[in-house]
């Protein structure tokens, strides 16, 4: 059998460390939240958060649908960049891959316990692959897998690890077990079982996304609304009610001021299943939907609390999702791949932003291709849902073009672009292109320059090879450090079933690998007389920055 997926480190850090709980809505719009405006759905917990701690005025999904945009959160790549770059459809591309580095992989070489909780969202639907959760970095996992199977509220089925755990009750159409009910409860239930640890928890609910579905309508009930709409509202409701249990329990383990609480989404509010956003003003004062690279399709509500730690307040840093990776890491100890695209905003988590500012962007990159249509996203487009879409902000300038199919191959001319000044007109009403062409062209070319066909990324952490040669394997292992500082007291260690024997060519240790650098190491392993194949798991080590990290890999040799 192959040995577990988690691989405890040499070194855990201090249980004083910071833990964490990233909690990612699912299509929640800017504008729908009480501390963002919203007048008609009551969300007082996370209000109290937003109040408390730190609110991003222009915080950014990294692209208006689900998969491109969850998947660029993980590994701090834009759009242009990352592996998965539109929803799932045929020939796409909708897997993570053994080189995305996940900001689960980055705290887990440092110590922490890491699970993901809800919604993952990348295919296949098999364990033991690398675009499983336990293959990128999250130690525990429960949910759904797939983009698809995320869309059912009543599953007959979830995933936890690599087991398929059927929900009886929910066979046939029958709707008795709510999945979110289910989710929380292992939510809660990983925080009573860490609370003396580092930890990570990726909270990823699927409210409120489409179809719009609640046990209970709460005190929407009576409203004057569909039942979609009011459906809607309570299963944004029940986000705040999960977040403040969350709060809750943090507080009654002594831990409120010692783990950062992110809430966020993934893109702009939808208007499918019946679910009217205008009613709910869902994107606040800013254009568009779901779908769209205007403002309101990503442009999303960004909280930071962390009792007594996070200063309280607003901030209008223009903060892209993917700068989630670098800024957990910064705040961890942990080492970084110096190749993603985003950039830490830990100092203004620290509050120290007036001796030590957060980096900011030059420009902020997003890309479109998505097929389906919705009549506001429709409509906001003038048309052009389906058409390869892409933006740039920098400053305050923002431009949007649109090529003339799903083809982004085709020249400039034939791109329709429009210019918006954001701190005149936030809403995106009155396209300078014509007026300000030197300024269109500029962003123009930034969003050529963004885009990389394929973007090959620098080995990070430890890789392993296996080859047979008569009756034994020959093993390379690497431990590549692919970050921008260099590493100390670096070792890999190789581990084989019992009664193999292994024998290392090549020295284990080095005192030094530079950034950029490596640390390779080759093993004769032979087997067991009577084994036929058996797994072996690499463990490198070193020293970033004086803090131990731990990073391993697995092969079969057979």
């Amino acid at each position: 059998p192959r040995p577990s997926a988690s691989i405890v480190p040499a070194a855990r850090p201090k249980a004083q460390a910071l833990n964490f709980v990233v909690v990612l809505a699912d299509d929640l719009g800017w504008g729908e939240l009480g501390s963002y405006g919203q007048k008609l759905i009551r969300t007082p917990r996370l209000d109290a958060l937003a109040a408390e701690g730190l609110r991003f005025t222009d915080a950014y999904a990294a692209a208006p649908v689900c998969a491109p945009s969850r998947c660029s959160l993980l590994t701090g790549l834009h759009s242009g960049h990352a592996t998965v770059r539109e929803n799932p459809r045929a020939g796409g591309r909708s897997a993570l891959t053994e080189r995305d580095f996940t900001f689960a992989e980055a705290l887990r070489a440092r110590g922490y316990r890491t699970g993901l909780m809800g919604k993952w969202g990348f295919g296949p639907e098999e364990p033991d692959q690398p675009s499983h959760p336990n293959s990128r970095g999250f130690e525990q996992f429960y949910g759904y897998l797939t983009h698809r199977h995320a869309h059912q509220y009543y599953p007959d089925h979830l995933w936890e690890n690599g087991t398929r755990q059927e929900i009886p009750e929910n066979r046939d159409g029958a709707r008795e077990v709510y999945a979110p009910d289910l989710i929380q409860q292992r939510s809660l239930d990983f925080i009573d079982a860490h609370k003396d640890e580092p930890f990570l928890l990726y909270l990823a609910p699927t409210v409120p996304h489409a179809p719009s579905r609640a046990p209970d309508l709460g005190p929407y009930a009576d409203e004057p609304w569909t039942h979609a709409d009011k459906a809607h509202a309570a299963q944004v409701s029940s986000l705040d009610t999960l977040v403040g249990r969350v709060v809750d329990r943090l507080t009654d383990h002594g831990l409120a001021g010692r783990t950062l609480v992110l809430v966020t989404s993934d893109n702009g509010p939808h208007e499918e299943g019946g679910t009217d956003p205008d009613l709910f003003d869902g994107n606040g004062p800013l254009r568009g939907y779901k779908r769209n690279l205007y403002e309101g399709g990503i442009r999303v509500p960004l909280i930071a609390w962390s009792r007594g730690r996070v200063p309280s307040g607003t901030t209008d840093r223009p903060t892209p999702l993917i700068d989630l990776l670098p800024t957990l890491a910064e705040l961890a100890g942990a080492p970084v791949p110096s190749d993603i695209d985003g950039l830490s905003a830990a100092p203004l988590l620290r509050g120290r932003a007036d001796t030590a500012p957060a980096p900011r962007h030059d420009h902020l990159y997003f890309h479109r291709n998505h097929s389906g249509v919705t009549p506001r996203a429709d409509a906001v487009d003038g048309g052009r849902a389906r058409q390869l879409a892409e933006a740039v902000r920098r400053g305050d300038w923002k431009a949007v073009r649109f090529a003339p199919g799903q083809d982004r191959r085709v020249p400039d001319d034939r791109w329709q672009v429009e210019l918006y000044d954001l701190a005149r007109d936030p809403g995106e009403q009155d396209d300078l292109a014509a007026a300000r062409p030197k300024e269109a062209d500029a962003l123009v070319r930034l969003m050529r320059e963004s885009w990389a066909e394929t973007y090959d990324r620098r080995p990070f952490g430890v890789t392993l090879h296996v080859s047979r040669e008569d009756g034994r394997f020959l093993v390379t292992a690497t431990l590549a450090n692919g970050s921008s500082r260099p590493w100390t007291a670096a070792r890999l260690d190789l581990r084989a079933p019992d009664r193999w024997q292994v024998r290392a060519l090549d020295p284990l240790i080095a005192d030094r690998v530079p950034a950029g650098g490596r640390l390779a190491v080759r093993w004769t392993v032979t087997p067991a007389a009577e084994a036929g194949r058996g797994w072996l798991t690499c463990r490198g080590t070193a020293t970033h920055a004086g803090a131990a990290v731990t990073y391993a890999a697995q092969a079969v040799a057979e």
